[in-house]
């Protein structure tokens, strides 16, 4: 249960670097009536220069490297990155690919991320990892007012 309300709603741009789309899948559940995320002012955006939070699924090819680099350039500062699933985070089931750049953190070292593990993550938990991104932002005072 959320203890406090959200003074800001947050934005989210997911992008899909690599999954087997079962992470997408959760998400997209989320924004179901069954969670409606929007009420709580939790909406994804089309383009990273509108995000607070971009939501990373899967594990990041070798195509998708310079596309992930720039659209962490593009999102403005404060952000955080949410990664979503085990694949994400440590490769999952993929880590031994040949055409794999690595996990977020490899590829962004100097990125603030959240992780959210699972394959998949339950929105329950995908949306957890939401408000630990707004709680970062408000202490980095993006979020305030």
């Amino acid at each position: 249960m959320i203890s406090k309300s959200f003074k800001q709603a947050l934005w989210v741009f997911h992008i899909n670097s690599g999954s087997c789309n079962g992470c997408d899948i959760e998400i997209v559940a989320a924004l179901t009536p069954r969670y409606d995320v929007e009420r709580f002012g939790i909406k994804l955006v089309g383009s990273p220069r509108h995000a607070d939070v971009i939501a990373f699924t899967g594990p990041i090819t070798d195509d998708m490297k310079d596309k992930v680099k720039r659209v962490y350039e593009q999102t403005p500062d404060p952000k955080v990155i949410l990664v979503v699933g085990s694949c994400g985070i440590t490769g999952g089931v993929f880590h031994e690919s040949y055409h794999l750049a690595g996990p977020i953190n490899k590829v962004l070292p100097d990125a603030t991320c959240i992780y959210v593990p699972g394959c998949p993550p339950r929105p329950e938990a995908i949306i957890h990892g939401v408000v630990k991104a707004w709680e970062f932002l408000e202490g980095a005072g993006k979020v305030s007012k």
